[in-house]
């Protein structure tokens, strides 16, 4: 009994010297639905933004330039518009940044993107919704080394690359009582407090549009095997028929 409360007292102080002043997320996790399309204009789009405003750090090195052809886009404008750091379209979607000065810069290496809508789903939601949540809620935080800091991912240490779009918010406050007794200070909302070069709509459209260029990245050919499987489905629901009509004429004389 000594041991088990001696335990307890070793976590309660463990928990109070990791606990951070903003009840950010802490228990559960909300997510917008994310409203993914899968169309090429939407997709050639993302392509667009991934490239001008995520390749500077992250890489998609489980990708090929050539893959986006499956979007709409022809070789020469992939060469033309979205390459920047090879001349062939063979090659892998990966950037000139070393991991071990991305590491020395930024104190960890900006993971590859290309599996990064897979690798965020959870129960709280699909890694599509995690994203676009995500991408929509970076506020400024002069307590962090870059300035910002995330509702989603508290203490992130990634920047907010889509500011010039989107604008700048602040977290609003508010102090709440934690049913135990203890007052916690909790993110209300985010506001816009400087403008950016997109209205809020506009800005969620573009997020949308990125987040399901990196859902499409994941799994380029998930369309096709979807359609695939429908075929298939058809096709067993017709040797269904079939099954059922011969065993019906196999049995029909038996009483």
């Amino acid at each position: 009994m000594k041991l088990l409360n001696k335990l307890l007292c070793v976590a309660a102080l463990l928990g109070a010297a990791l606990g951070t002043p903003l009840a950010q997320a802490a228990t559960e996790l909300k997510l917008d639905k994310a409203p993914v399309s899968f169309s090429n204009a939407s997709l050639q789009n993302g392509a667009k933004l991934f490239v001008n405003y995520c390749m500077g750090c992250h890489g998609a090195s489980f990708l090929r330039y050539n893959r986006l052809t499956q979007i709409g886009l022809t070789e020469q404008q992939i060469k033309d518009n979205l390459m920047f750091s090879t001349d062939k379209v063979g090659e892998q979607m990966k950037i000139a940044l070393r991991r071990e000065d991305a590491k020395q810069w930024f104190g960890v290496a900006p993971p590859d993107l290309t599996l990064v809508a897979r690798a965020r789903a959870s129960e709280s939601g699909t890694g599509a919704d995690w994203l676009y949540t995500y991408l929509r809620s970076f506020y400024r935080d002069d307590t962090r080394p870059t300035g910002w800091n995330n509702v989603v991912f508290p203490n992130v240490g990634m920047p907010h690359a889509l500011w010039s779009l989107q604008g700048e918010q602040e977290a609003r406050l508010v102090t709440k009582d934690d049913g135990h007794g203890k007052k916690v200070t909790e993110i209300e909302k985010l506001e816009v407090v400087k403008p950016g070069l997109l209205m809020p709509e506009e800005y969620d459209a573009q997020v949308a549009d990125l987040v399901s260029f990196l859902v499409w990245m994941g799994e380029p050919s998930q369309e096709t095997r979807r359609g695939l499987g429908w075929i298939v489905l058809a096709a067993l629901g017709v040797l269904a028929v079939l099954a059922y009509l011969l065993k019906h004429a196999y049995w029909k004389d038996v009483h």
